[in-house]
C-alpha cells in the first residue's frame, strides 16, 4: 500500500491508474445516482478490460455494503492517491504471486467477515482479467515510457 500512497497518479502505471480512475468514476455515478456499470465501461473495454468488469463491479459493491469504515477516494482530477485507493491498488496487485500483502489479513481490518471470501475471489478475477490485458499493477512508474511520473496513455 505505501508503494501507491500520496503519490502522483500519474507515477502509476496503467493498471494502476485505471484501478483510481474506476474507482472515483464508480463512487461519482452512485452519488450521483447512476449505473456505475454505464460509467467505466467503456474504459475497460478501451483497455481490453470488459471480462474483468463485473469483478471490478462487485469488488466495489462490496466493499461499499460490507466496509468496516466509510472508505475515502478522491475526486477524478485529483493527482494524488489516497489510502483506500493505494489499498485496492495493493490487495489486486498482491493477488497475484508477489505476496508483498496478505489479501486475506488485510481484508480482514477492513471489512465484514461474511465479505473475506467474496472480496476475494472479485480482487482475484480482476487481478487475473488485468494480468490477461497485459496492465496488471505493479510498482511506481513501471509503465511509463521510460521517464518516471509520465504516463503511458492518459485513461478517459
Amino acid at each position: 500500500m505505501y508503494d501507491y500512497l500520496d503519490r502522483p497518479v500519474t507515477s502509476l502505471d496503467h493498471g494502476g491508474r485505471l484501478l483510481v480512475w474506476s474507482t472515483r468514476s464508480w463512487v461519482k455515478a452512485v452519488c450521483e445516482r447512476q449505473c456505475p456499470a454505464s460509467a467505466i465501461a467503456r474504459a475497460f473495454s478501451k483497455c481490453n478490460m470488459v471480462h474483468g468488469l463485473q469483478a471490478f463491479l462487485r469488488m466495489m459493491a462490496l466493499f461499499s455494503r460490507h466496509g468496516l469504515e466509510n472508505f475515502q477516494f478522491c475526486a477524478l482530477q485529483c493527482n494524488h492517491v489516497s489510502e483506500h485507493e493505494a489499498i485496492i491498488i495493493a490487495l489486486v496487485s498482491a493477488s497475484g504471486d508477489n505476496g508483498r500483502i496478505p489479501v486475506r489479513g488485510t481484508l480482514d481490518l477492513l471489512v465484514e467477515e461474511e465479505a473475506v471470501g467474496d472480496l476475494i475471489v472479485s480482487i482475484s478475477s480482476l487481478g487475473r482479467a488485468m494480468a490477461l490485458a497485459g496492465i496488471f499493477p505493479g510498482r511506481i512508474g513501471a509503465d511509463t515510457d521510460g521517464v518516471e511520473g509520465k504516463p503511458e496513455t492518459p485513461l478517459p
